[in-house]
C-alpha cells in the first residue's frame, strides 16, 4: 500500500472549510492516520505526535504551515462529510484487499458509548461494520441513528460492498426479508440467526430440530459436523446440524433464496460445571454442516477481532470525541489504523504492541502506512 494509493482515494474528499485553509486536507487525514496507528487517541495526542514526528512526516507531506493544532483536527473531522469519508475508505480497501469466493463477511453493530453529547441532546452513535474474516479487515462501516435502525442501515451498507460469491452472516437483528433479498440480488449467500423476534419461524425451527431423531426416521436428511475446543480448564463441544428438507416450513417462500435451516448446539464444561445452548439459523446455502459451522465461527470472530480490539487497543469506548460528524469519522480512522496494522506482518504481536512499536520506530510506521 503506497502513499499515492492513500492520496488517490482520500484526496477526493471535499474540503468543507470556508476560510483559514492553512493546512492541506490530505495532510490532516494522513497525520491523523499515522498518529492513531502510533497510539494517539485524542486530537491533542495527534497534534503532539505530529510535532514530534514533523521531520519524518515531511518525507511524505507538504505541511506548508507546519503541524495543525488540535483544534484544527477537531474542526475538520467535525465538518468532514462522513459519507464521502466512508466511501473513500471503502474504495481504498477494495483496491488493496483480495476478495475470495466463499469468503465470510460478518455484519455486526457496536455502540460508541461516550459519543453522546447531553448538552445537545445527542445520543451515543451506533456503527455497523462489515468484516472479512479471511483477510481480517474491516470492509466498510455505517452509522445508524440507534441500534434498532440496523434493520434499515444494513441493506444500504450491503449495497456499498461487492459481496458477489461471499457468505454474509448477521445476528438476529438483521434477520429480515429485505436484507435477505439484498444479499441474493447482489449474488451473495446468507446465514441469518433466528431468535424470538420471529416467533413463528423460531418456534417451528426449534421444534423441528428437537424432533430430529423422529424426523430422520421419517426420511428427513441432516448433515452434522462436530468440533471440540479446550483451554484453561474449559472444554466446549459444538455440534453443527443442517438440513435442506424444509418443504414443511410455513412462509419459506417469503424468504428470498432460502434453502436450508441450521442449528448449533454448544456444550461448555468449566471446572465440572456444564452449560447447554442451542442457536438456530436460516440460510441460502446448500446443506453442508462443516461449511455452515466455519461460517458461524467466523461471525463470532468479529467480537474478538474488531470490537474487543477497538475497545482494548484503541480505547474506543472511552473516547469523548462527540461533536458533529467527528465520532463516525474518527471511528473510520480507527478502522483504517486497524486494517493497516493487521496487513503488515513485519512485526509480530498484539495490535496494542504494534501501536507501541509504531510510536517508537518510524521505519516500522513507514512500512505500515506507506508500503
Amino acid at each position: 500500500m503506497q502513499k499515492k494509493s492513500i492520496d488517490s482515494f482520500f484526496e477526493k474528499i471535499e474540503d468543507h472549510r470556508h476560510h483559514n485553509k492553512l493546512h492541506k486536507l490530505i495532510d490532516v487525514i494522513i497525520i491523523a492516520i499515522c498518529g492513531v496507528i502510533a497510539g494517539a487517541d485524542t486530537y491533542e495526542q495527534i497534534e503532539n505526535f505530529g510535532k514530534k514526528r514533523k521531520k519524518w512526516l515531511l518525507k511524505f507531506l507538504e505541511l506548508p504551515r507546519g503541524i495543525p493544532s488540535h483544534d484544527t483536527f477537531g474542526r475538520i473531522f467535525e465538518r468532514m462529510n462522513p459519507n464521502e469519508f466512508q466511501n473513500s475508505f471503502k474504495q481504498w480497501i477494495e483496491s488493496v484487499t483480495e476478495r475470495t469466493k466463499g469468503q465470510v463477511i460478518a455484519i455486526d453493530g457496536k455502540t460508541l458509548r461516550r459519543s453522546h453529547d447531553k448538552s445537545n441532546d445527542k445520543k451515543a452513535i451506533h456503527m455497523i461494520s462489515a468484516w472479512a474474516s479471511s483477510n481480517q479487515v474491516v470492509l466498510g462501516q455505517l452509522k445508524t441513528k440507534e441500534k434498532s435502525n440496523e434493520i434499515t442501515a444494513i441493506p444500504y451498507l450491503l449495497k456499498l460492498l461487492d459481496i458477489s460469491g461471499c457468505i454474509i452472516t448477521i445476528d438476529a437483528m438483521g434477520t429480515q426479508k429485505k436484507i435477505a433479498k439484498t444479499i441474493i440480488d447482489k449474488d451473495g449467500d446468507y446465514i441469518l440467526a433466528v431468535k424470538e423476534n420471529h416467533k413463528a419461524l423460531y418456534s417451528d425451527t426449534e421444534i423441528f430440530f428437537n424432533q430430529m431423531e423422529r424426523m430422520q426416521k421419517e426420511g428427513y436428511a441432516f448433515d452434522e459436523h462436530t468440533t471440540v475446543d479446550g483451554d484453561h480448564g474449559r472444554i466446549e463441544t459444538r455440534k453443527y446440524v443442517m438440513t435442506s428438507d424444509i418443504d414443511w416450513l410455513q412462509g419459506k417462500e417469503n424468504w428470498p433464496g432460502l434453502k436450508s435451516l441450521g442449528m448449533v448446539e454448544s456444550i461448555r464444561e468449566i471446572k465440572g460445571e456444564s452449560s447447554h445452548e442451542k442457536r438456530y439459523y436460516i440460510s441460502s446455502l446448500e446443506c453442508n454442516a462443516e461449511k455452515f459451522g466455519n461460517a458461524v465461527r467466523s461471525h463470532w470472530g468479529i467480537e474478538n477481532s474488531v470490537h474487543w480490539v477497538l475497545d482494548i487497543a484503541f480505547r474506543e469506548d472511552e473516547s469523548r470525541i462527540r461533536k458533529g460528524s467527528a465520532p463516525e469519522n474518527f471511528a473510520a480512522i480507527r478502522h483504517i489504523a486497524l486494517n493497516l496494522l493487521r496487513n503488515n506482518k513485519t512485526f509480530k504481536g498484539s495490535v496494542k504492541s504494534k501501536r507501541l512499536n509504531a510510536a517508537m520506530d518510524t521505519d516500522y510506521l513507514e512500512a505500515v502506512v506507506f508500503r
